[in-house]
């Protein structure tokens, strides 16, 4: 018996991975006996070769997507990070790289009906057509705002256009999306221990501090600085592992103390700081440079909500973020430098409350077809 399903495969800023239409999955008991084969998962080469994944954590993703009822979205979706190795699913968190792709599959599939005013005309700044289609994640329980280019009657996405992301080849067009009130995604508290800083102990008896904030998905921050004098970069973490191991013991101190499951590897996730580089500090803007870890893989760009946490951190006086940063400190932009480039990360605060967090990424339909498992 032939055993496959439809599935679109895409990128969504720097990460890619298959979308599937709800209908075409059974219920979510039985995705474990679907989805990780069809990734190539479980492997213990960690290469995934006999599936769709490539072996890092990045394009080892699934967004699931179905129409809605509720009155603040126009469709919703569920993120599945399928683990490499193991072929275990997490659903713990969101995916902001893959959230970009959600709402122009969802016009183009015709799961989003979009009302008369749903599609701005080009114009002031716009060189095409513009829909938004406000997305709900299952996971996080948050709404996302995304506007991005369409073309044709019925519209359509449009893919091509002027705007550069760093760690994409070539030129598309811009999405923007916009996550409304991200604080507490999974602990309700953007700082979920109510402190700036915390002091994390770890097995051997030492301490670190950290900063533990949930805005999008929940990070551990912690400075390079006070864990080691060397500058790092994702191969040299990646070749390291005793560091390795000491990172991940720090990430699940955080998870504990932040009140979340120290064993789920997705969330939270670690990521290093560092004040920014030298050749930024003229610029007027916040700047601040990363090293992320997700699922115990250095990353070579930096994954979108965390991002958006870290923008969120570098607004917040006290944080470790928040003093490591360079620039004016009115400004709501926050650059963050990451080993791939950059990604500016806008973030609207009022009263010391975190209404929205925006950023622009691009994302392509690359394939539609059956995928065979």
């Amino acid at each position: 018996m032939k055993r496959a399903f439809p599935a679109i495969f895409a990128r969504g800023g720097t990460s890619n991975g298959l979308v599937i239409l709800r209908e075409h999955l059974p219920p979510v008991q039985e995705w474990h006996k679907i989805l990780p084969a069809a990734m190539g998962s479980p492997d213990p080469y960690g290469r995934q070769l006999d599936g769709l994944g490539s072996g890092i954590s990045s394009t080892s993703k699934i967004c699931v997507l179905s129409p809605t009822s509720r009155t603040d979205a126009d469709i919703e979706f569920t993120f599945v990070q399928v683990g490499i190795k193991d072929g275990s699913l997490d659903m713990a968190g969101n995916c902001g790289n893959m959230s970009s792709i959600v709402g122009p599959v969802g016009l183009d599939e015709g799961l989003v009906k979009l009302p008369s005013d749903g599609i701005e005309p080009a114009g002031q700044g716009r060189a095409s057509p513009t829909a938004l289609v406000r997305v709900f994640n299952t996971n996080t329980s948050k709404v996302i705002h995304s506007r991005f280019s369409v073309v044709g009657d019925p519209p359509r996405y449009q893919p091509e256009g002027d705007y550069q992301m760093d760690g994409v080849p070539g030129t598309q067009s811009k999405i923007v999306l916009s996550f409304i009130k991200p604080g507490g995604a999974k602990t309700g508290y953007t700082l979920p221990t109510g402190n700036r800083i915390d002091t994390l102990t770890l097995p051997d008896g030492s301490t670190i501090p950290a900063s533990l904030v949930d805005v999008s998905n929940p990070g551990v921050f912690i400075r390079v600085s006070d864990l080691t004098p060397e500058a790092l970069d994702p191969a040299g973490v990646d070749a390291d592992s005793e560091l390795k191991i000491r990172l991940e013991q720090i990430r699940q101190a955080g998870a504990r103390m932040m009140g979340l499951d120290p064993k789920t590897e997705s969330v939270p996730k670690i990521v290093l700081v560092f004040p920014s580089s030298a050749k930024q500090l003229h610029s007027p803007r916040l700047h601040i440079r990363c090293l992320a870890l997700s699922m115990g893989q250095a990353h070579k760009a930096v994954p979108l909500t965390l991002a958006l946490c870290l923008g969120a951190a570098v607004r917040i006086p006290g944080t470790i973020p928040n003093l490591l940063a360079t620039g004016n400190q009115e400004e709501d932009a926050v650059v963050i430098e990451h080993p791939s480039g950059s990604v500016e990360v806008g973030t609207t605060m009022r009263d010391g409350d975190i209404l929205s967090a925006e950023l622009h990424r691009t994302a392509r339909i690359l394939m539609k077809g059956q995928v065979f498992y």
